[in-house]
């Protein structure tokens, strides 16, 4: 924990050089109540300063029960008074005309730079969040019953003017056998892993009509022997997802539900043509093209970015978004599509394995884990988005009501971007289908706004860096000597150049003495530097400028694969590339070994 203070220290030192103020005594604080109430300071308790910081800006007033558990003076905190006094009335609290944006900036650097570090959270904190889910679960049934037909008939008719066009493509491809499914990288509940998943011979019976074994997971009918030795699975005999945790904070883990391979393999198919139809698509194809995002989340940020200069732009954000889709709401979506209807049911896991609750059905369409989980809440919530302001217009959803809402609606998970006039019908209405919006990251009277990692005040970027492991004390700490050379660079680029070259003269010699100042398109672990990059030699045979810098080796798993296994890998392909790992087909999954070599490599 020393290293971690030490770097707190250096920062708040150079962000008070930056705003002209002292941090003595903030030093001092984080220092004693560190060394008292231990790492979750750092973690939790600054975090949660940043929280009620954020709300005040919200409010535009700093409130009596905000920043709990430290001192005030007037109508601030004590702790990092010299930076909030830029921010707010020292008497009264209130929010200043011209608040100052650097200021803004280092309060949310200081109390969020430790805020999702990798460190696991405690037994009885793991067991909170398992709980949760379960109660989580039970909500969920009660909010099915509060759900009324008319309410799943008023969504069934918004989604089909919103993804009407793509359902009818995924419907046909579905009937006609043209997916392409795939494995994914992760685990599976099974336990299956690398290439050994491409030799999976459990089948679900549910996925028979639309998803059959022989067209799915034979590379042609010569192999019909892998048919024979296949295990059909009765829908009581399916294997359930294995819930888990993993780290997200240290107050609290984030709960994934690990799939069957088969399961996961089908939900593969589904998803993947899905989110290339909604997302890449153009105006012809889908209405809602550029209002529903996957892989680019930089739109999230912009619309965020508009919404803190005109205020015509909430950002909202969704608690425990995934495990709040119902799956009579996701039937509802689908019903009038009946073979993608099927496929979505079929490739849905009905039980779940919950550390301490034995086997549980499901009323949740599915946890994060899936690979339907992400792009069907997104549809979910763009559904509801859309009721909302349809019924505060007065107007049904029709394809003119969705394009005048064109640039003022996007959803990017559970990232919501809406009309600030429409705000509260919103929340209304997601609310009454059983979704909770978390009203401490949903932003719209202030000028403060946040959006899948774009932070803004009054236009000006405020995001903070964050610090994602401990920090290294050895050479063979390869993990986090790598997570702190982004961490470095990422300072760096935010303008944080003293706390760079702090960081800088702690990476020398873990690093051996070879840091060199590289582009970010180096493969070696370089420092990236305005002022350009300092070659050290010129390759003899590419003339081209080279550095001598640390590079990243991993080794995949050994992970050997059958003939036929790997000639349906094969056909699966995606793309016209070769792949490029030439042992693909004998090793294969995530590494679980990682080091480090010494190499010349491209300075750029």
């Amino acid at each position: 924990m020393k290293s971690l203070l030490l770097l707190w220290q250096e920062a708040a030192e150079e962000l008070a050089a930056w705003c002209h103020t002292s941090v003595a005594h903030d030093i001092n604080t984080v220092v004693r109540r560190s060394n008292k109430e231990g790492t979750s300071f750092l973690t939790i308790t600054l975090p949660a300063f940043a929280k009620d910081f954020e709300k005040s800006l919200e409010q535009k007033q700093v409130a009596h029960d905000s920043f709990s558990g430290f001192k005030r003076k007037g109508g601030l905190p004590l702790f990092l008074g010299g930076f909030l006094e830029r921010v707010f009335d020292r008497e009264t609290g209130s929010l200043l005309d011209s608040p100052e944006i650097d200021s803004i900036f280092a309060v949310r650097q200081l109390t969020l730079i430790f805020g999702k570090i990798l460190i696991p959270c405690t037994p009885a904190r793991e067991k909170g969040a398992i709980d949760g889910y379960i109660r989580c679960e039970q909500e969920l049934r009660e909010s099915d019953r509060r759900i009324t037909d008319e309410m799943h008939m008023r969504f069934k008719t918004a989604c089909a003017v919103l993804f009407g066009d793509v359902f009818d493509i995924l419907n046909r491809d579905i009937e006609t056998y043209a997916l392409l499914p795939g494995h994914g990288p992760g685990a599976t509940a099974d336990r299956l892993s690398g290439n050994r998943k491409w030799d999976q011979r459990e089948w679900p019976i549910r996925m028979q009509p639309y998803f059959p074994f022989g067209e799915f997971n034979l590379p042609n009918w010569r192999f019909e022997q892998r048919h024979v030795d296949a295990v059909f699975l009765e829908p009581g005999a399916e294997r359930p997802v294995r819930v888990i945790t993993v780290p997200k904070t240290l107050k609290t883990p984030r709960i994934i539900a690990v799939e069957p391979t088969v399961m996961q393999y089908g939900q593969q198919a589904i998803s993947r043509r899905l989110c290339g139809l909604l997302e890449m698509s153009s105006l012809k194809i889908s209405p809602v093209a550029g209002m529903i995002g996957f892989v680019h989340s930089l739109p999230n940020q912009q619309l965020a970015q508009e919404g803190s200069i005109t205020g015509g732009l909430a950002t909202l954000d969704l608690s425990e978004a995934s495990d709040r889709v119902s799956n009579q709401l996701v039937r509802s979506m689908f019903s009038p599509w009946p073979s993608l209807a099927g496929a979505v049911d079929a490739t849905r896991s009905r039980k779940a394995d919950v550390d301490g609750h034995g086997v549980i059905r499901l009323a949740k369409f599915a946890s994060m884990g899936s690979a339907l989980c992400f792009p069907v809440e997104a549809m979910a919530f763009l559904a509801i988005i859309f009721i909302a302001i349809g019924e505060e217009l007065g107007e049904p959803v029709t394809r003119r009501l969705v394009s005048k809402y064109r640039r003022s609606v996007r959803v990017y998970g559970d990232d919501l971007i809406v009309p600030t006039d429409m705000v509260n019908s919103v929340i209304g209405k997601l609310e009454a289908f059983g979704f909770r919006v978390n009203s401490n990251k949903s932003f719209w009277n202030g000028k403060f706004r946040e959006s899948c990692g774009g932070d803004f005040y009054d236009g000006e970027d405020v995001s903070v860096v964050r610090c994602r492991r401990v920090l290294p004390s050895s050479h063979s700490d390869v993990q986090e000597i790598v997570s702190m050379v982004e961490f470095r660079n990422l300072m760096y680029k935010r303008g944080m150049w003293k706390t760079a070259y702090w960081l800088d003269a702690k990476l020398l010699p873990l690093l051996k003495g070879h840091f060199p100042v590289a582009a970010d398109t180096s493969p070696g672990l370089s420092r990236f530097s305005f002022l350009g990059v300092i070659p050290e030699k010129e390759s003899k045979t590419l003339h081209r400028p080279m550095v001598r810098a640390w590079v990243v080796k991993s080794k995949s798993p050994e992970s050997k694969v059958s003939g036929e296994g790997a000639l349906l890998k094969w056909f699966l392909k995606r793309g016209d590339q070769p792949i490029f790992d030439r042992d693909h087909l004998t090793r294969q999954g995530r590494a679980r070994v990682v080091d480090i070599k010494l190499r010349w490599v491209p300075v750029a």
